[in-house]
């Protein structure tokens, strides 16, 4: 392996299943896995519950810096808690997704969060998902993906998740939302979404979550990551 401890990056626009994927692979690989998302969705959300004004930059940079955040996981299922409180199902709507994207357009969020993105990089390996995670939080990783799908596919997607979780969604509003997200975070000045140069792009249209887990794993043993 080329270092200690091996980085392997997944990112790609709401919708185009990196979450899924990511996750799949930290449980084959028994890598670490860092939901980068998870972390912007916590500080919107902590903003909310601790009443900050929506475009108070400073307070959610704060919040930011000091939130006490906890992730772990039983019986296959993802646990997260913000200040104590389990948060797990709070963060995965789509008011904290949009949340989010907002701040995590603010380089003073985002500053704040990169010194903890990159302590989640430890032994035996990590798998880091986000937006900017091969651009901005690991340009050096040993292996860059860059996950996509249509719009259409990824807003049908989105709209299962959130009905097999009771959300009661219209699929036309959440292709609006998807598309202004898209539109904000690839235009956003700090870390826009954008591919690193370097960066392998699979278009997972069409693709089942196998499919895809088995391309990248191709990619990683072609590699010497891990073994064939």
């Amino acid at each position: 392996m080329s270092r200690p401890c091996p980085i392997l990056t997944i990112d790609g626009p709401s919708g185009s299943g990196k979450g899924t994927i990511s996750r799949a692979l930290a449980q084959h690989l028994h890598w670490h896995l860092l939901d980068s998302g998870a972390l912007y969705r916590l500080v919107a959300l902590g903003g909310v519950r601790q009443g900050l004004d929506p475009e108070d930059r400073d307070g959610h940079a704060r919040l930011a810096a000091h939130m006490e955040v906890h992730f772990g996981a039983s019986d296959g299922a993802e646990h997260v808690a913000l200040q104590g409180e389990d948060v797990t199902q709070a963060i995965r709507s789509e008011e904290a997704g949009q949340g989010a994207s907002r701040v995590a357009a603010w380089p003073g969020v985002r500053a704040a969060l990169l010194r903890r993105q990159r302590a989640f990089a430890e032994p035996p390996g990590l798998v880091a998902d986000g937006r900017d995670m091969g651009t901005v939080v690991f340009p050096q990783a040993d292996l860059k993906i860059f996950l996509t799908a249509t719009a259409e596919e990824r807003a049908l997607r989105r709209h299962k998740q959130l009905k097999d979780k009771g959300s009661d969604v219209s699929l036309p509003a959440l292709s609006r939302e998807i598309a202004e997200r898209d539109a904000r975070d690839q235009t956003r000045q700090v870390a826009p979404l954008r591919p690193a140069s370097d960066a392998c792009v699979i278009d997972s249209t069409g693709l089942s979550v196998g499919d895809v887990v088995q391309r990248v794993l191709a990619l990683g043993a072609a590699r010497g990551m891990w073994a064939p």
